[in-house]
Order: C-alpha cells, then sequence, then structure tokens
C-alpha cells in the first residue's frame, strides 16, 4: 500500500494531477519516475514552436502604441471620435496573450514530464510578472518560455541573470528608462535649460530581486542597499526606441550606457568596482550565491511541494542542496524528492485554482479546443493566467484559496463539467483512475450511489482527495 500511495503522491504533489495510466507507470518506482524528469530535456514541447518571440511582440507592441498615439493625434485635431478610437495595443496583443494560453495549458494536459512542468510553473510564479500591465500582455508568457524553461536544467545564477534581463521583467518593473542622476545622458539633460525629460531612478527592479526573487523579505538587506543596487541597475534596458535614444535591438535585452550611474557601489557591504554592464551582473551572481537566498528559495519550494508551514528540517535539507551544488537546479529539485515530510502524508496541499483546472483535464486528457473556453475556469476560480497582479506572485497557501465563495464556485463549475462529460466517462473508473489508493471510502461510496453519471463526476471533482495534492 506504501508504494501505491508514493505513486499518488508523486504524480498529484510534485506532477499536475493524473492522466489516464499515468499512476501505474510511476508505481514501480515513484522515486526514480520522478528523478528522471530532471534529466535535461532536447526540445520545448510542441505547443510552443509556433508563438511568437518576445522581440516580435515587442516590435508589434511598438507599432501598436504609434498607431494609438496617431488615433489620439486625429481626434484632437477632429479627424475622428472618441467612439472610433480602439485601444489598438489591447487588439494587437489580445490574440497573442490567448494563443500563448492555449500553448501553456495544452502542454500541462499533455506533458509525460509534469513534475518538470510544475517545476516551470514555480518558476514563473517566483519570478512573476503580471499581464494585467498593457505593456507585458504579450510578453509574459515569453518570460516563461524563453528564460524558465531554457535555464532549468542549470544554475540558479543563470535562471536569475536570464529572467533579470528579459524584456518582460524590465518593461514590468519599468526599469527601461532608469537614469543614474550623473549619467551622461543626466549631464545632457542639464545643459539644456528647457529640457522636460525627467531623470532618475526607478528602484522597482531593485527591490524586487532583492525582496522577493533572491534573499527575502528578511534577507537582510537594507533601503540603502535597494537604491545602491538600483544606480548599478540604471541602464539595464530593453532595445528600440527612435532618434537619438535607438539603441540596440528591439525587443531585446539591450544595456543603456548613457543612463548607467557611473562609480563603484557599495551593496551588502562589498565594493563593486566594475564599469557598465558588469556592474549590475556582479551583483546578481553574487545574490544567487548567498546563503540568504538559498534559504528564501527552499522556504518557497518547500511550502509548494510539502505543506504551508514549511517543517524547518525540510528547509534545511533544501537549503544544504542549493548551497552545496552552488544553486544547481536539478540536484535542488531532487533534494525535495529526498524528504520524508514529502511522502509522509497524501494531499496535504490545497490546490490552488490553477492546479485544480490543471488537474481535471489531465484527469479527462482533454483541453479545450478554444483558448477563451481554457482561460474561462481559471477566470471564473480567481487565477486568470498570467496575472497575479503583483511582483509577489500568486498565493500558495489554502488561506487564500479555500474561503466559502471560492469552494462554491469549484463546486458550481464541478457540476458543470460533469454534465458536459457525464455520457463519456465512469465516475468510478475516473475516481480509481486519478486518485489510485489514495480514493477514501467516503468518496467512493459517495460516487458509486450517485443518481447519474454527471453527478458522480462533480462528486468526484468535489471531494477532498481531488481538492488537494
Amino acid at each position: 500500500m506504501t508504494a501505491k500511495l508514493d505513486a499518488v503522491i508523486a504524480v498529484n504533489r510534485f506532477g499536475l494531477g493524473a492522466r489516464p495510466g499515468e499512476i501505474e507507470s510511476a508505481a514501480s518506482t515513484p522515486r526514480e519516475w520522478l528523478s528522471a524528469q530532471l534529466t535535461p530535456q532536447r526540445s520545448d514541447p510542441d505547443a510552443f514552436r509556433s508563438l511568437a518571440s518576445s522581440a516580435d511582440i515587442f516590435k508589434q507592441f511598438s507599432a501598436a502604441q504609434e498607431a494609438r498615439k496617431e488615433a489620439r493625434a486625429e481626434r484632437a485635431q477632429g479627424d475622428t471620435t472618441a467612439a472610433q478610437i480602439v485601444d489598438t495595443v489591447r487588439k494587437v496583443l489580445a490574440p497573442i496573450y490567448l494563443d500563448q494560453v492555449a500553448a501553456r495549458y495544452e502542454a500541462a494536459t499533455e506533458t509525460t514530464t509534469p513534475f518538470r512542468e510544475r517545476l516551470v510553473h514555480f518558476w514563473t510564479n517566483h519570478f512573476a510578472v503580471s499581464a494585467d500591465k498593457v505593456a507585458v500582455i504579450g510578453l509574459a508568457a515569453t518570460l516563461e518560455n524563453e528564460a524558465v524553461r531554457a535555464h532549468l536544467d542549470g544554475h540558479f545564477v543563470d535562471l536569475l541573470l536570464a529572467v533579470e534581463s528579459h524584456p518582460a521583467m524590465i518593461l514590468y518593473l519599468d526599469n527601461q528608462a532608469s537614469a543614474g542622476p550623473n549619467s551622461r545622458l543626466a549631464q545632457v539633460a542639464a545643459r539644456r535649460i528647457n529640457s522636460e525629460r525627467k531623470i532618475g531612478i526607478n528602484e522597482n527592479l531593485a527591490r524586487e530581486i532583492l525582496e522577493l526573487h533572491t534573499l527575502g523579505v528578511n534577507g537582510g538587506y537594507t533601503q540603502e542597499d535597494v537604491t545602491t543596487f538600483a544606480k548599478a541597475l540604471t541602464g539595464w534596458s530593453v532595445g528600440g526606441g527612435k532618434g537619438r535614444l535607438a539603441q540596440g535591438e528591439p525587443g531585446r535585452f539591450c544595456f543603456r550606457d548613457p543612463l548607467h550611474e557611473p562609480g563603484a557601489k557599495v551593496i551588502l557591504g562589498k565594493r563593486y568596482s566594475q564599469d557598465g554592464l558588469e556592474q549590475p551582473r556582479a551583483v546578481l551572481k553574487d545574490l544567487a550565491k548567498h546563503s540568504a537566498t538559498a534559504k528564501h528559495v527552499a522556504t518557497k519550494l518547500v511550502r509548494h511541494f510539502v505543506g504551508d508551514d514549511p517543517p524547518e528540517r525540510a528547509v534545511a535539507h533544501v537549503t544544504k542542496a542549493f548551497i552545496k551544488s552552488d544553486g544547481h537546479l536539478p540536484t535542488v529539485h531532487r533534494s525535495l524528492t529526498e524528504l520524508d515530510e514529502v511522502w509522509s502524508v497524501p494531499f496535504a496541499k490545497f490546490k490552488t485554482p490553477h492546479d485544480y483546472v490543471v488537474s481535471t483535464f489531465r484527469a479527462f486528457d482533454f483541453v479545450p479546443p478554444e483558448p477563451k473556453r481554457i482561460i474561462a475556469p481559471f477566470q471564473l476560480l480567481g487565477q486568470r493566467p498570467y496575472t497575479p497582479g503583483s511582483p509577489a506572485g500568486w498565493p500558495d497557501t489554502a488561506a487564500r484559496w479555500d474561503g466559502p465563495d471560492a469552494l462554491m464556485q469549484r463546486i458550481e463549475w464541478a457540476a458543470a463539467v460533469g454534465n458536459r462529460a457525464g455520457n463519456r466517462v465512469s465516475p468510478d473508473d475516473l475516481a480509481e483512475r486519478v486518485l489510485g489508493a489514495a480514493l477514501g471510502d467516503h468518496t467512493r461510496t459517495a460516487i458509486s450511489r450517485a443518481a447519474s453519471a454527471a453527478q458522480g463526476i462533480a462528486l468526484l471533482l468535489a471531494s477532498p482527495e481531488f481538492q488537494r495534492r
């Protein structure tokens, strides 16, 4: 029975929910089944191959911005009316966003390496950007696909550098125009008496890197460290622009040296004397290796895979793996499978809406063909893809998701799924297939006594076992 329960835990807690036959595939050696998914992958899922790159999307975004400016100018001249002005930017980016969401959940539903896919989603949430900001509508998913997926097999430092230099992160946290008070651009502006260009430092990126991405809120940094790091990050930008400000390839990372605050910087007690781009890179490399970063990352991983209140022993184990391996991500991820706590109790984590919907898709081995139908349940349950609304990402504890209203919405959605799928599958067979040895007698009996197949499926999806992982 222990081996059978381990298979259920492997598939549901580490994976994304059981697909047909998946529990049986993991049953013989659950830990090896997980470990095999941490080996480097030869290519990304097929669903992503037709998606536009961040650079191409940025060019479309820039063109749409220009079109919107022209429309507003025409309105000011009386050539058009407010009713005739379409929000060109959203109109251009919305189809891109829909295609990206469809690709994400097609991959999540069909993947044979669900542990790996869960880790992609974890790191995307750790380095959160939110598509409710217009500039990021088309770019949020590209951060996941171009930065996170591409560096899942390397070291944390490589992932960190890739994410922080991705246009989605730079634009989301407004670092593209951050300029030092003593930069060359500031000096030029100062000589222009009538210049209206505002020159200043934006601390958003520096603050979130320290507070959320590396050290953590209690990681030992000060406000002075934030400000100084923000000065080091001046010039960390996105290519493109017009006229004299044009520099670099549009939509790709660009270090704009004229915006960079010159001189050595002291951050966390260390002096950084490098010039230009090498200065912020050196800071990021040191942050990636810091012991506070190791503990912060380990705590979030243990919270995600073990429980809402991360056990200190488990956090210490993962922290040690991080430090000893120099942040080698497959080693860190494998250390999670070595924790006794993760195998001791099935269904210790309440599913977020994201987990709940994905596990339902996988249970039926079906994802809706229309992107808007894919998005609908996530939006209904309060977790619209790529829109956490904050750099802190989506909450990862039950307190955020298990309120009475939220549970009622899940029950209503479960009933709707049951009505749609009731004639196509036996709820008794489905329950055994997705919950295996962890299916409780009470739930099994309730499903078997359901008045219809539709009701049986609804009872399964609303059951305590299916609501948790």
